[in-house]
């Protein structure tokens, strides 16, 4: 008896044997790799130990380390699963060695079955059909001289190992021998050893098996038959109980052989004895037998009622468990099909697929047995099944009708998965009819529409409009195209809503080949545009037909951006409210990071009533021919920009002086190299600053205390803007004198290193047309600023309340600061206290409400809530609020670790000296900066 068992395996394995475990009172144990930390197994165990590195041979292969962790959590029993370790006689020899029980047949039926060429002995021994073979071979001279006598095709297989691994067709002597050394190899990696044998190859084979069950004292039950036909690289993909239009007869005589081929070696445990069975000689001849449990276990479970599992843990506890079962096993009813979801592309040799799982989605109604979960990342380290789908209808039709309608449900997103291959399979006129072979599923490939990219290009992204908004606070930027307006163009011309998603492409953008004739758009900065090498025109739907490839190259200038749109939007996961990519976070898209070659993205369907494709009009493209723009720039050969912004919320004379503004506005600012999707950084002179010093804010006339930012800002970090772009950071301590107004904001995503750029105060008026009519902007630019410094209104301060600004940044956001720039708990408590109340009041056209120090920033919706009305009811808010001395607001005590030094902090030091300046005072050393600053004589103090 034991209370406890440890599960040396992973995946869906490890999480079925555990809750067979739990439900039979056991305590549980996990073991994992680095692969493997926080997999769905070690939570659900209650306790989990590390095994090594990801590599299996030095974590689940490793009998030393297993047993180690038995020994460590006091394990009284060892379930090994299938794979790995599973059939390995020397492991289960090891583990009743530990004194410890393996759950599973005893260490002589791993050696005798495990080895398939003994097994081939004992199984003629016992008078099971046999198919032609050979014996053990030493080299591959042998193996042509066995094949000479059995007669081509031959398969060469590894005597040790399942799975499919270390099997290999042969047609021909050439093949033989190339074939060779690649399954000693095979065996040797997967199964640390074994000899290679061949037989007689059955083209036309139908692969059926029997489990079986023993009680270790002679007494052997069968639980019906399988067929596992549908393989793809002789792994089964789907499998079926019971065997469909299996001779009764046959049938009956394959359950009796296995029972006495079992029995006479007092099997124990769970097992299958498997068959080949020849469509076009109706015979069938003994393959193996799998002495332990198998992946497809389930539908045996599904038309028995039995859990095999709970059977093995039961029968190694000393239970008999088959008292009262006949020598023909349970009643079995109806009809099960399991389906095996793969991370592989089947419409390529069915090539591994790993990446982060960015949608997992499975039927409530059916079983499944899985590991994989949203966020879950998949490695190349192990096996890619990622889930067992399992139904069981009345019948054999019924089952297939339920797979049916339970894998269009299945949505697994961020790697290439089988999908397509087991709906069509579920459907095949052949698997219906039964005349399916091991060769059928090779046949079928992905039936279902696809975008595969050939070439993802420099910096390939999904993006939507408006991106992930209202988690601002929290620090997640929106994301979302760089250049919206070419964007939502895009899919208007396509009669897609305007914010769905398609792909930003950056400098030089992808091949994509379409299955199915598909209609595109492409937008954004001039590019060659082919489809299959004939030239296309952009801001037009296209036709790509099937097969076809669309290739975007380099953008030529003017900008740097191209748009890719397809009818009907991007078939991708929303994350936090949107599908557009965040690469930094690795969240959103297409598994959280730009394209690459071999992804296959999917076109969402295209809902009826939506509108006809028809181009973009001339009038309302972005004017990337402004013949300004194109006029030689001192020092480089990059176009010019004019960008019209907004002043505020931190422009003259407070921070800048006037003419110091004034020379900000008459500077033609290059582009620096060191920009990205988070911020455009641009070189020129330094700023006339109406500041000595920031304050309390900091030592430089740039800094104030940390306050939200607009997307669109520029950021005087020091003496350098930088543009603010929709990846770029939440809140920060440095001034932002104008904002680019929403109307241009997609000239921000089309500047390109040495393009030079100048910036054109307009008014609010001007703003708001631009925002209606982003190509109004040459008209508008010339109206200059509202003569308000970016400041729409200060309330005085008075008894018990401090001074209120009220700040714009744009005309979709305004920031409200308290009282004068000095530390004050007062004023972050008024701050929540405007907070709360606008939760109360919550107007219609809020997209983020962000807190600063003393300061609270609003992103609105101008089209919902217009910048004046929103100024209006904070003034009414306002004067309701009560003197600081009486707010009461809810408050927590939390106590955190510190590190003050911690090497996180040193690597996001270095990547800030090397993206966005090596010259600040806090490089390379923030804790010697604190030192300096504070007049301490020893960093020690610091600490």
């Amino acid at each position: 008896m034991f209370d406890s068992v440890l599960v040396a395996n992973r995946g869906e394995i490890a999480c079925r044997i555990i809750r067979s475990a739990r439900e039979l009172g056991l305590r549980t144990i996990a073991v994992y790799s680095d692969a493997d930390a926080g997999a769905a197994h070690t939570r659900m165990a209650d306790e989990a130990v590390r095994l090594g590195p990801a590599p299996a041979a030095e974590s689940y292969l490793d009998v030393d380390r297993v047993l180690a962790a038995a020994r460590e959590t006091d394990a009284g029993a060892v379930h090994p699963g299938y794979g790995f370790l599973s059939e390995s006689a020397e492991f289960a020899h090891a583990v009743e060695a530990a004194g410890r029980v393996f759950v599973g047949p005893a260490p002589r039926h791993l050696e005798e079955f495990g080895d398939k060429h003994t097994a081939r002995k004992a199984a003629a021994a016992a008078g099971l059909p046999m198919v032609a073979g050979s014996e053990t071979l030493p080299d591959a001279d042998a193996a042509v001289v066995a094949a000479a006598r059995i007669g081509y095709p031959v398969i060469l297989k590894s005597t040790s190992g399942g799975g499919g691994i270390g099997l290999l067709p042969c047609a021909d002597e050439t093949a033989l021998r190339a074939a060779f050394d690649q399954v000693s190899r095979m065996a040797r990696t997967h199964f640390g050893g074994g000899g290679v044998f061949v037989e007689r190859f059955v083209s036309r084979a139908r692969h059926v098996e029997v489990q079986v069950f023993g009680d270790g004292h002679g007494k052997v039950v069968t639980l019906g038959d399988r067929d596992c036909s549908l393989q793809r690289r002789n792994q089964k993909v789907v499998e079926e109980a019971p065997a469909p239009d299996l001779p009764e007869d046959l049938r009956a005589e394959l359950h009796r052989t296995a029972r006495e081929l079992c029995a006479g070696v007092s099997y124990r445990s769970a097992g299958t004895v498997e068959f080949v069975y020849d469509v076009e000689r109706g015979e069938a001849s003994f393959l193996e037998v799998n002495t332990r449990l198998q992946v497809e276990h389930p539908v045996t479970e599904a038309i028995t009622g039995v859990d095999l599992v709970a059977w093995m843990l039961r029968l190694a506890r000393g239970e008999d468990v088959l008292a009262d079962v006949p020598p023909q096993g349970p009643d079995r009813t109806g009809h099960a099909v399991e389906a095996r979801v793969y991370a592989e592309d089947p419409a390529h040799d069915f090539r591994p697929s790993s990446g982060l799982l960015t949608r997992v989605e499975f039927p409530s109604d059916v079983r499944v047995d899985g590991w994989v979960e949203t966020g879950q990342r998949v490695t190349s380290d192990y096996d890619p099944m990622l889930a067992k789908v399992i139904v069981r209808g009345d019948d054999r039709t019924d089952a297939l009708d339920r797979l049916g309608r339970a894998l269009a449900r299945v949505r697994v997103d961020g790697v290439q998965t089988n999908l397509g291959a087991l709906r069509a399979l579920a459907d095949h006129p052949r698997v219906r009819a039964v005349e399916h072979t091991t060769a059928t599923c090779g046949t079928v490939g992905d039936p279902e529409p696809r975008i595969e990219v050939e070439r993802g290009g420099t910096l390939t992204t999904v993006q939507d409009f408006p991106g992930r908004t209202g988690y601002w606070q929290v620090g997640v930027p929106p994301s979302g195209a760089m250049d919206d307006l070419s964007l939502r163009l895009g899919n208007r011309a396509l009669g897609n809503p305007e914010g769905a998603p398609g792909l930003e492409c950056t400098m030089e953008g992808p091949a994509l080949r379409f299955t199915h004739a598909t209609t595109v758009c492409v937008t954004g900065a001039p590019a060659d545009v082919t489809v299959d090498g004939v030239p296309s025109a952009s801001w037009a739907p296209v036709e790509v037909p099937a097969g076809a490839v669309l290739d975007v190259g380099p953008a030529r200038g003017p900008g740097m951006r191209t748009y890719v749109l397809v009818r009907g939007g991007l078939d991708v996961p929303a994350y936090l409210g949107s599908t557009s990519t965040f690469t930094a976070g690795e969240y959103g898209g297409h598994a959280g990071r730009a394209l690459r070659p071999g992804d296959v993205l999917r076109a969402a369907p295209v809902p009826a009533d939506a509108a006809e494709p028809a181009p973009v009009p001339e009038r309302d493209r972005p004017d990337f021919d402004d013949p300004a723009r194109s006029r030689s720039t001192e020092g480089g050969e990059g176009a010019h920009w004019d960008i019209e912004v907004s002043e505020g919320p931190h422009a003259a004379p407070e921070f800048l002086t006037r003419e110091g503004l004034a020379d900000f506005y008459a500077t033609d600012w290059r582009v620096h190299p060191q920009s990205a999707r988070n911020g455009v950084r641009l070189s020129g002179p330094k700023q006339s600053w109406a500041r000595a010093d920031g304050g309390q804010a900091g030592l430089h006339p740039s800094n104030v205390h940390d306050t939200a930012y607009s997307i669109g800002a520029v950021n005087l970090s020091g003496d350098t803007p930088v543009l603010l772009g929709p990846d770029g950071p939440s809140l920060g301590g440095f001034v932002c004198p104008v904002t680019v107004v929403t109307g241009a904001r997609w000239k921000v995503g089309q500047l390109r290193p040495g393009d030079t750029v100048r910036f054109h105060p307009v008014t609010e008026a001007a703003a708001e047309k631009m925002h209606a009519t982003p190509t109004a902007a040459p008209l508008l630019r010339v109206t200059g600023s509202d003569g308000d410094d970016g400041v729409l209104a200060r309330i005085p301060a008075g008894e018990g309340t401090p001074e209120v600004t009220y700040r714009r940044s744009g005309h979709d956001n305004l920031l409200v600061e308290y009282g004068p720039m000095v530390l004050d708990l007062g004023s972050r408590m008024r701050v929540h206290a405007l907070m709360a109340a606008l939760d109360r009041h919550a107007p219609a056209g809020i997209v983020d409400t962000t807190p600063g120090v003393r300061s609270l920033h609003l992103h609105i919706d101008p089209d919902v809530l217009p910048l004046r009305t929103l100024l209006d009811l904070l003034q009414e808010i306002e004067a309701e609020l009560p003197p600081t001395s009486r707010l009461r607001v809810p408050s927590r005590t939390l106590r955190l670790p510190m590190s003050y030094d911690d090497p996180s902090i040193h690597e996001a030091i270095a990547r800030y000296a090397t993206g966005v300046r090596d010259d600040a005072p806090w490089n390379p050393d923030n804790i010697e900066f604190i030192r300096r600053i504070n007049g301490l004589d020893h960093v020690d103090r610091v600490r």
